[in-house]
């Protein structure tokens, strides 16, 4: 794993001596050593490398990557360019479209959100091909639940979007009464018609940045 080198190396270097820690780092090794996993080595920490700390703004939850070939690269819900794009982000897109009137693009490479300060963070950074939640309770949640306390923890505001149970999930540790928390149901296919369509989270977001003197979130995704 390509270590994590802006402001997230000093707010999550307490964690890399934990002991949980060794032994994720160690089976991560073992699994990419012996058999085939995304994203590639890379990738892993590509949402802390593209939004460090200080420029977080929106945090949005994923669970945990892709599993089939070329989709997954380090950021939730995003595949690389020239990948179809899978059902839940349509879903957003469309959502997007009915809520800020942006177009449906061409792909699903969402790299432009992550460098505007979008986290888009899933709770697990590894999963076997072909095997969905494979690396569930390898000590992945543990780390990024950290991540989540400390984005809790900045002195400023940021927009929390929990999509779905497990993402809600992980309202317990927002504490902060600087924040702003959204909360709807999954995009996915089987959940979207039940309350994601329709939630406006992407302006309420904007809104709450604006009201807060932060520049808010240009959310379209440019056709390539």
């Amino acid at each position: 794993m390509p270590p994590i080198t802006n402001d997230w190396a000093d707010a999550l270097q307490d964690e890399y001596k934990k002991d949980y820690y060794k032994r994720l780092f160690e089976f991560v090794g073992q699994e990419y050593s012996r058999t085939t996993v995304y994203p590639p080595g890379d990738d892993i920490f590509n949402a802390f490398h593209l939004t460090p700390l200080a420029n977080v703004k929106v945090v949005i939850i994923g669970q945990d990557p892709y599993h089939e070939p070329g989709q997954a690269h380090g950021l939730s819900f995003s595949v690389k360019p020239g990948i179809l794009i899978p059902p839940s982000l349509q879903n957003i897109y469309k959502e997007l479209e009915d809520d800020c009137g942006c177009y449906t693009p061409n792909n699903g490479y969402l790299v432009k959100w992550a460098e505007q300060g979008v986290l888009l963070l899933n709770a697990i950074l590894t999963v076997r091909a072909h095997q969905a939640a494979s690396h569930h309770g390898k000590g992945w949640e543990e780390f990024t639940d950290s991540v989540i306390r400390i984005v809790n923890e900045v002195d400023r505001p940021v927009v929390f979007m929990l999509w779905g149970s497990f993402a809600r999930s992980k309202k317990q540790m927002l504490t902060n009464p600087k924040h702003l928390i959204l909360e709807a149901p999954h995009p996915s296919p089987l959940s979207a018609y039940r309350g994601f369509f329709g939630c406006k989270h992407f302006s309420k977001a904007n809104d709450f940045l604006t009201k807060n003197g932060v520049e808010p979130i240009d959310w379209q995704i440019e056709n390539i």
